[in-house]
């Protein structure tokens, strides 16, 4: 076993980023981010008051306002708000739908097509079932390998343990529980690992393979940006053993944070002409305003000059 297929521990906590508002965490597989449970002693709460207990906030329930969930089994990046105006800071842009995440992740079988996925999602009320989400209820989105549909998909070919899989970039559009595992499993490519969502069935892999491997939030006056390196590597698991390339991961992030960095652009050009529309139309109201003013001025001294000539004429 190798230091990177260990368990989590209090003390393998990997910081990727750390200012005096924010630290990024790269999180571990099968580690809860906190937890009510008295037995429950390994969890990122508990990793992050054993590194930086000073840091720890005691208006807060687990000392550590965390901006956005990972799923017990899913690794890689992870915000947590330092204080409470950060996390508000945070909290609008997961509001807005301004957070880009993408995900790489190894799925069942030869991945062929690249398209948007938009089931719906809702709570399982199956018995026994009722800590899934399944297929129709609240609206989830999920983009598989699709930049803007200009370039091909971001995807590697192979075999884990001798069956056929591949490796891809998931762009989570919405944010549903569970959603990247649902909506993979719903077209017939669940996640390589995924104990839940294979019912049980998928319990060789040492971990579910699925990593949060970028997360970029749009703040003021400067932009969060993290990318959690990727643990999916046959030097890793040498289950996974990669054959052919349709185009790199690192190929596909950076497509997709040029077009994010476009449509923020466009964004910001649009603001900035209704800003000046809103001033032009201010301008003009403010041109009518003192032209009426001015005139009842006029109106009012003409009124005067005819009672003063009136009157001198008596």
């Amino acid at each position: 076993m190798t230091a990177a297929t260990e368990a989590a521990s209090l003390e393998n906590l990997h910081v990727l980023y750390q200012s005096d508002d924010f630290i990024v965490l790269d999180k571990h597989w099968d580690l809860r981010i906190d937890s009510k449970m008295w037995y429950e002693n390994n969890t990122v709460q508990a990793q992050l008051r054993h590194r930086f207990p000073q840091l720890a906030d005691p208006d807060t329930y687990y000392g550590f306002r965390f901006c956005h969930q990972l799923d017990f089994s899913t690794s890689g990046a992870l915000c947590v708000a330092l204080n409470k105006a950060a996390a508000g800071r945070a909290y609008r842009c997961f509001k807005d739908r301004t957070v880009t995440k993408a995900y790489l992740a190894l799925l069942r079988g030869w991945v062929e097509e690249n398209r948007t996925i938009d089931f719906s999602i809702g709570k399982n009320s199956t018995e026994g079932k009722t800590h899934m989400m399944c297929i129709e209820g609240t609206e989830g989105k999920l983009c598989l390998d699709n930049v803007e549909n200009v370039q091909p998909p971001a995807r590697k070919y192979g075999t884990y343990n001798g069956e056929p899989a591949t490796k891809v970039l998931l762009e989570p559009l919405t944010g549903r529980t569970h959603q990247l595992r649902v909506h993979c499993s719903a077209v017939g490519h669940p996640i390589v690992g995924d104990f839940t969502y294979s019912l049980g069935a998928d319990d060789a892999p040492y971990r579910m393979m699925l990593h949060a491997h970028l997360l970029r939030l749009p703040l003021k006056p400067h932009t969060l940006q993290v990318t959690a390196g990727d643990p999916l590597l046959p030097t890793v698991d040498p289950k996974w053993l990669p054959q052919r390339t349709l185009r790199t991961a690192e190929d596909a992030v950076e497509s997709l944070l040029d077009s994010v960095a476009a449509k923020e652009e466009q964004l910001e050009e649009e603001k900035e002409k209704k800003r000046r529309e809103a001033e032009e139309e201010k301008r003009k109201v403010k041109k009518k305003n003192k032209k009426k003013a001015e005139s009842e001025e006029q109106k009012r001294l003409c009124q005067d000059w005819l009672s003063e000539w009136g009157g001198g004429g008596d």
